[in-house]
């Protein structure tokens, strides 16, 4: 904040969502970041394998000479050690080695509860958006999908609600990219988008305040125009690329191979989206669907055959089922330090998260001591980048006391 330059402010840290994503670079004084800088000195830690930290792209992953030795690597990039980094960071640049605010949005909550189990020493309080995770022990992402295909149906209910008229324009393309030599068409990158490709567009479309919009939006441009007469009927250019975008794999692509790793404690994920999915086979069976009952688009989940379909991802399919296999990941949460937190926590909780799902928060926050909740269905998953700095503010007025608590 200009004119605090010098002041001793305490220090905030911010953890971003992910896994695999830098946090964000702000270009104005602006939100969140404009009030919490008010108050604190803020930290934007890239965690590793993201921005400046080092970061595993589809390019300088590929500089490991099998599948094995990244799978090895990749281990390391989990919650536990995006802790170590912190404390790491924190005992070196705030003065005297003071603990630090830390604010955890969506996976970034999650390493901020991984924070609260093995390094509170290092915590004076903790701001939680939309990050509670479950923390039983095993493969929690069973649990986790099964109920969030529940939310990501209520999600399409409402997209189509609002756009009736989208029903109709989402099936044609279906019926178009079953229909085309190979099952699909070629994207951009070299790529082929399918119909469960398509599906994929819920991810972001169905979870955010203004998802229903933007994929709306993109919809109404899929078909190129019928310039010249008896041209072939295809999908635009425009269309494909703005697919692409849309998902981030080919910039991220540590989000796709280590997102169920970060449900794993002692058990492996063996493709949970997918083994879960077939639970719901005949809701989401795209081409099924097609004939009747609407498309339903899927939502923050990740199958194996992503990587055989997007291009960004196709070299490291090898690793993924590595990954997917492997059992001795470590302990992400102590229950029993969780039960006897002394450091303040506040959470906002969405009520309609279609990322975090509101009945599991509810299980997990009992077990973190001494936790203050607000929840709400004001926002959606991304709540803490739309309410400018509503959020931050009601939070931080749970714990010092000027927001009542029921």
């Amino acid at each position: 904040m200009f004119g605090k330059e010098d002041q001793p402010l305490p220090y905030l840290l911010y953890l971003q969502g992910g896994p695999g994503f830098e946090c964000p670079r702000p270009t104005e004084a602006s939100g969140w970041i404009q009030k919490a800088c008010e108050e604190f000195r803020l930290i934007l830690m890239d965690q590793r394998g993201t921005g400046l930290s080092t970061p595993l792209t589809a390019s300088s992953m590929s500089q490991f000479k099998s599948a094995e030795d990244l799978a090895d690597y990749l281990k390391h990039f989990r919650a536990d050690n995006i802790v170590n980094d912190a404390e790491f960071i924190r005992v070196r640049l705030v003065p005297d080695a003071s603990p630090w605010t830390v604010l955890g949005q969506s996976y970034g909550g999650f390493c901020a509860v991984t924070y609260l189990s093995f390094a509170p020493q290092g915590l004076k309080q903790v701001l939680l958006t939309g990050g509670i995770p479950p923390i039983g022990v095993g493969c929690t992402a069973d649990t986790v999908y099964r109920v969030c295909f529940e939310q990501i149906i209520l999600q399409n209910e409402k997209y189509y609600k609002r756009y009736p008229g989208d029903v109709e324009v989402v099936r044609e393309v279906v019926k178009y990219l079953a229909e085309s030599e190979g099952g699909g068409v070629l994207l951009p990158s070299g790529g082929i988008l399918t119909p469960r490709g398509l599906q994929a567009l819920g991810l972001s479309g169905l979870g955010t305040s203004s998802g229903f919009e933007r994929l709306h939006y993109m919809f109404e441009g899929v078909w190129d125009p019928v310039i010249v007469p008896g041209a072939p009927k295809q999908i635009s250019y425009n269309f494909l690329n703005a697919f692409e975008k849309w998902l981030s794999f080919d910039t991220n692509p540590l989000y796709a191979l280590m997102h169920e790793s970060i449900y794993c404690q002692g058990a492996s994920s063996k493709w949970s989206a997918h083994r879960i999915s077939s639970e719901y086979e005949e809701k989401f069976d795209a081409i099924k669907a097609a004939r009747g009952s609407p498309v339903l688009f899927t939502g923050e989940l990740i199958f194996p055959w992503m990587f055989d379909e997007i291009h960004a991802l196709r070299k490291f399919k090898d690793v993924a089922h590595i990954l997917a296999e492997k059992k001795d990941w470590g302990p992400l949460y102590d229950t029993a330090t969780l039960s006897n937190n002394k450091v303040p926590v506040a959470a906002a909780v969405y009520y309609d998260d279609m990322f975090v799902n509101f009945k599991l928060v509810m299980e997990t926050a009992p077990q973190i001591a001494g936790i203050r909740l607000w929840i709400t269905n004001e926002f959606m998953h991304s709540g803490l980048r739309d309410g400018g700095g509503q959020v931050f503010e009601h939070l931080m007025g749970l714990l010092n006391g000027k927001k009542p608590l029921f």
